[in-house]
């Protein structure tokens, strides 16, 4: 009987095994197939977010010496940007559903990248040719390496996937890795907000970490709302468990603290700097949160695990390169400050006393010579009579000096 049954037994498992062996090609071009669709999907979302923030900031700039504050609400160019705004962000949230974490995070690159190329169109400043290419050629490079990393990270990326189910996200959020890790993280959120707040360090890196920490449990719980939609949408529902709301919380609570501490960063620093630093900590701590929330590299070989790390590097070069070459805005003040004229006090509360450029002609109101400015924003320039007292050692002040004697 033993004997009769046994090679049934081998003849009845054989074909599950084959079925198995069978179906794990699929698995795998299947997941290739969402790595695509969720990189697609990132992309298309950071592209449109650009576009939508640069209509935005086009219209506040035509409306900028109208006595209405809120005019820009009755214009259709900002509309339209915040149509685009929302639709970019849903793109972006979507892609989280179908692909990795540590996929997804990298690519805000593109929206880099596309405000650059915008800003290179749209310029209003004429430029000849030499001085074009000096002045965008590290925006060129940089556009240039932030397309090869992000080539190299849809490439190379992560290939982990499973559902978005409630029982495997509770799963996730109560294995140790991911405990030690979460301890870890909020001992460093409590000491960077003690020094912030206590000891006034207000340093870029100390307010930028703090955004990349609370942006890392951003992304972490928007991956598991969007996911457990998806898989809801698919006919197997998950708004009935409880983890769902718990992450749907604190993916809004991370989100408005997130864009709190951003706001006092934009405040104190160069929208420059903070695009750069920003995006270089903010995708290094979230790729750490998604290796050991969702285990994201599980399985995966060290080649494609360094080529993904190499094109994070390049992506990160790619960005600093494009965001260091950005003018920095000078604030227009159509005055002579009082600290040109010895004895008065300075009309400014906090800050560096401002003078006049003395070089080739006063700029009236002016803290920098603008001879690169178009014309119309050119500020009336006087020009400077220099005249010779006394010996040729002693210089003339670049100024006409009117002496009246006593017998006037």
């Amino acid at each position: 009987m033993e004997g009769g049954n046994s090679p049934n037994l081998q003849l009845q498992q054989l074909p599950l095994a084959t079925a198995a062996v069978s179906v794990q090609p699929h698995t795998d071009s299947f997941s290739y197939k969402e790595n695509l669709i969720g990189a697609l999907l990132a992309i298309f979302g950071h592209l449109v977010i650009s576009i939508a923030l640069n209509l935005q900031k086009y219209s506040h700039i035509r409306l900028a010496g109208s006595k209405d504050p809120r005019a820009y609400f009755k214009t259709k160019t900002w509309w339209c940007g915040l149509f685009l705004l929302v639709l970019g962000e849903l793109g972006v949230f979507s892609s989280y559903a179908f692909a990795p974490l540590s996929l997804i995070v990298p690519l805000s690159a593109v929206s880099v990248i596309a405000s650059a190329i915008i800003g290179i169109i749209f310029i209003k400043e004429k430029w000849k040719p030499k001085d074009f290419l000096r002045r965008y050629v590290l925006s060129f490079v940089g556009c240039g390496l932030a397309i090869i990393g992000t080539y190299l990270l849809i490439t190379f990326g992560p290939n982990s996937h499973e559902k978005m189910t409630g029982e495997n996200i509770t799963r996730h959020l109560v294995s140790w890795p991911f405990l030690l890790y979460m301890l870890l993280e909020i001992i460093v959120f409590c000491l960077l907000l003690y020094f912030y707040k206590e000891k006034n360090a207000n340093y870029i890196v100390v307010i930028l970490l703090l955004v990349a920490l609370l942006g890392s449990m951003t992304v972490v719980t928007v991956k598991a709302v969007a996911g457990m939609i998806i898989v809801s949408i698919q006919g197997n529902l998950q708004l009935d468990y409880p983890i769902f709301y718990i992450m749907l919380v604190c993916m809004i609570a991370t989100a408005v603290f997130q864009a709190t501490f951003l706001a006092q960063a934009s405040q104190l620093y160069d929208s420059s700097q903070i695009a750069s630093i920003g995006y270089i900590l903010s995708t290094t701590i979230a790729i750490t949160a998604g290796a050991t929330f969702y285990l994201d590299f599980t399985g995966e070989d060290v080649l494609h695990i360094c080529m993904f790390a190499l094109g994070c590097l390049i992506a990160f070069l790619g960005v600093f390169l494009i965001t260091r070459n950005r003018k920095k805005s000078i604030p227009f003040e159509p005055y002579i400050s009082m600290d040109a004229m010895p004895g008065m006090q300075n009309m400014h509360d906090k800050g560096i006393a401002v003078q006049p450029d003395l070089k080739a002609s006063f700029s009236y109101g002016a803290l920098e010579n603008n001879d690169s400015m178009p014309e119309i924003y050119t500020p009336a320039t006087l020009p400077i009579v220099q005249e010779q007292h006394g010996s040729r050692g002693v210089s003339a002040p670049p100024y006409r000096v009117l002496e009246h004697s006593k017998k006037e």
